[in-house]
């Protein structure tokens, strides 16, 4: 057992015992100073920061005795069991991983909930834990309303706010919520947490939207403990960087003086519900035990600073006021306070015995829900979802096109977006210019006249509010479809989908989902704009977040029917799609020849593709090209011209790049034999790799050839040329191929 938790322990009982025993009051009367403020509230207040601690202590030995997987604790930090007094347990609440003691007030306010049990269950990963299921220990319930979020800095700062946002949208439109039209949102965050670019960005987002006199109920609570791990945090530094943000009302309160925090909090929470507007709660704390069970901090903090927060325990003060108030006596508190540790240690040493995962399908089965039949009806069912109201006067899309007619690309998404939000309520389209502009590329024109600016929407300039929106929506009942206006803005972001999206059914085993589609316009090819920004080719960060589905449609045809699919498996699977849209082939209606009209298209407003099918061109027996995107045409041209030396070929049209259509493109392989996987994006990380694992891993021994783009940025002007893949690498590689034979 460390030092300093015993230390801890003993300390408390030692002050605890020297206390003089004051004449004892009813508790069902206010404190004298406390203007409100129970006997009984303050014991309950106290139940839950003991069973915090105690709970901190009990993860340090079952750590100590290799039962136990997670030590980062919330002592010192038992203050914001007063934030969760201040709130109601339907008030949704996104919490830093040292708000245990509020979890704890918010979980005993939950019939049939014991916080103690779940908490403990996450600490020894066991399969019971009824969160995460013994993924990960995360503070999280759904009966309490409590969203689970893991460590990534701030990463849950833009979901908070996204979430705020649209219970209010919700209200307004008539969308089904979980949650109370007059909620409050609740997300708390550390100190040096503050500092990340993720928690300013999501902060500026909130006062930004507030500015415009959009409704955003959020309490951010700063859990300031003065330290980040080993790296302090100036005492005035959160007051400096927050208290003086127009348009963010401030609080501050001492987190180790229970009087003050209930209050403050209570003060808080209650402008917020009131006024509809974000808020600022800085709520000092201290550090107790060190950063985590493995952290030495006597190795950097120096003894006076690590015994000045020692007196200042939280605990400690709890007890001492309740003795002082003449609530309890020395003896009544250390009597709670040991009856709580003995139902720890016995709970404690039940749940380190409960089975663990102890399969990767145990482990994953939380990734990737699928049911592609409920899809398919999805899709189908015209009266699914509530009918959303239009302006049947205004059909200023982008060249609006009747049922049947061969359409571009853009006009193909355009017409799917209104048809989707004619048919469903749930659907919101937002992004950077996509509103009045009706996007760079025209592709949203006329949807925010035909829909109102409440369903098609504006964002401020920043991909990680975009995302932390659809967050938000998504978890409160909509289907949002954000726009990233180019695929190289992406990686602003890409925590919001990694750490976030892409981990929310796994840490909640589904009882969370934050469904999305996320439109971005992107690849390669542009003719007289680009550069790296408008023109990247890399999607290799997206290819690996587990369970994310990559849509990459090349056709009108397919984009509209891999739309309708994306957002049938967002509302029905609660999956997060990545819809990527080829710049180059928006307005696109030639194939071959000028004038031939071959790349457009008719659509239906019933098509479906289900997620994993490719598309395959022609029924050659000498080759198969493997493509996608912009390769598509590409490879079409190439065959055409094949098909004059005799050579005979397929093209085969991926359309999801995750997960890769195995079953398809493995029959077209074996068809022909021979491989050439046509790969628009970088030679590292791209596409190309994957395809030919999966073709080696099941079994495929016919030869197998790739071209690819160069593993550079892409240049501005014709530079470009030498570096991305065309026709002529295909049609070189093809001809070798078959000349190797």
């Amino acid at each position: 057992m460390s030092e300093q938790r015993v230390d801890l322990d003993e300390r408390f009982r030692a002050e605890v015992s020297a206390l003089t025993p004051r004449p004892s009051r009813p508790v069902e009367q206010p404190l004298e100073v406390g203007a409100g403020l129970t006997g009984t509230q303050c014991l309950d207040l106290f139940e839950s920061q003991a069973t915090s601690r105690h709970l901190d202590l009990a993860a340090r030995r079952l750590g100590s005795a290799k039962r136990g997987y997670y030590s980062i604790g919330s002592s010192g930090h038992e203050g914001n069991a007063a934030v969760a007094a201040a709130l109601r347990p339907t008030d949704p609440a996104l919490l830093h991983y040292r708000s245990g003691a509020f979890f704890v007030h918010r979980a005993s306010q939950v019939p049939g909930l014991d916080p103690i049990r779940d908490v403990l269950l996450g600490v020894v990963a066991a399969a019971a834990d009824p969160i995460s299921g013994g993924r990960h220990k995360v503070f999280g319930s759904k009966p309490a309303s409590v969203i689970p979020q893991t460590s990534t800095i701030a990463s849950h700062l833009p979901r908070a706010v996204g979430l705020a946002f649209a219970i209010e949208r919700a209200a307004r439109l008539g969308v089904a919520c979980e949650w109370p039209s007059d909620s409050v949102v609740l997300c708390s965050f550390g100190d040096a947490s503050a500092n990340h670019s993720t928690a300013t960005g999501a902060i500026n987002a909130a006062i930004h939207t507030a500015h415009q006199g959009v409704a955003l109920p959020l309490l951010f609570v700063c859990e300031d403990n003065g330290i980040g791990i080993s790296v302090p945090t100036p005492p005035d530094w959160i007051e400096q960087a927050y208290g003086i943000r127009v348009g963010l009302q401030y609080f501050d309160a001492d987190g180790c003086d229970l009087l003050d925090a209930a209050l403050t909090a209570a003060e808080a929470a209650d402008w917020v519900r009131e006024n509809r507007r974000p808020a600022f709660l800085h709520l000092r704390t201290v550090r107790l035990m060190g950063h985590a069970g493995s952290d030495v901090e006597s190795a950097y903090r120096r003894p006076t600073d690590i015994a000045a927060d020692l007196r200042r325990d939280p605990v400690t003060a709890t007890a001492r006021l309740l003795v002082s108030s003449g609530i309890a006596t020395p003896a009544e508190i250390l009597e709670r306070y040991d009856d709580i540790g003995a139902q720890v240690t016995t709970m404690a040493e039940s749940v380190w015995r409960e089975p663990k995962l102890t399969s990767a399908s145990a482990v994953m089965e939380p990734l990737a829900p699928l049911h592609p039949d409920l899809v398919r009806a999805d899709v189908d069912n015209p009266s699914a979802h509530h009918t959303a109201v239009s302006n049947p006067s205004a059909h200023d899309t982008v060249e609006h096109a009747v049922a049947n007619d061969a359409v571009t690309f853009a006009q193909a998404v355009n017409q799917t977006l209104a048809d989707l939000l004619a048919r469903d309520s749930d659907v919101l389209v937002f992004g950077e210019d996509v509103g009045r502009k009706g996007g760079v590329y025209g592709v949203t024109k006329g949807l925010q006249k035909q829909f109102g600016a409440r369903r098609v929407f504006d964002t401020l300039l920043d991909e990680q509010s975009v995302l932390g929106t659809a967050l938000g929506t998504g978890l409160a009942g909509f289907v949002p479809i954000p726009e990233i206006q180019y695929l190289a803005y992406v990686h602003n972001a890409a925590d919001q989908l990694r750490g976030e999206a892409a981990t929310l059914s796994y840490f909640s085993q589904g009882r969370y989902r934050n469904p999305m589609v996320v439109r971005v316009a992107g690849y390669a090819y542009q003719k007289g704009f680009g550069g790296h920004f408008h023109n990247d080719n890399s999607i290799a960060a997206l290819r690996d977040i587990p369970g994310l589905i990559i849509a990459s449609p090349a056709r009108a045809d397919d984009a509209a029917a891999m739309l309708r699919t994306c957002v049938s498996a967002a509302r029905v699977d609660g999956r997060v799609c990545v819809y990527l849209e080829p710049i180059a082939l928006y307005h696109t209606r030639d194939l071959h020849v000028p004038g031939d009209n071959a790349w457009l298209a008719p659509i239906s407003d019933t098509n479906h593709i289900a997620i994993g099918r490719a598309r395959v061109y022609g029924d050659g027996r000498d080759l198969t090209i493997v493509t996608f995107a912009n390769g598509v045409a590409m490879s079409l041209r190439v065959a055409q011209r094949l098909s004059t030396q005799g050579i005979d070929a397929r093209v085969l049209d991926l359309r999801w790049l995750a997960p890769l259509p195995l079953d398809d493109l493995l029959h077209h392989a074996r068809a022909t034999g021979r491989v050439l996987i046509a790969d628009e994006t970088r030679h590292t990380g791209g596409i190309s790799e994957s395809v030919c694992t999966a073709l080696i891993d099941a079994g495929f021994t016919g030869p197998i050839t790739r071209v690819t783009s160069r593993d550079t940025f892409i240049p501005l002007g014709p530079a470009a040329e030498t570096v991305l893949l065309n026709e002529s690498h295909i049609e070189s590689a093809a001809t070798k191929l078959l000349t190797d034979r």
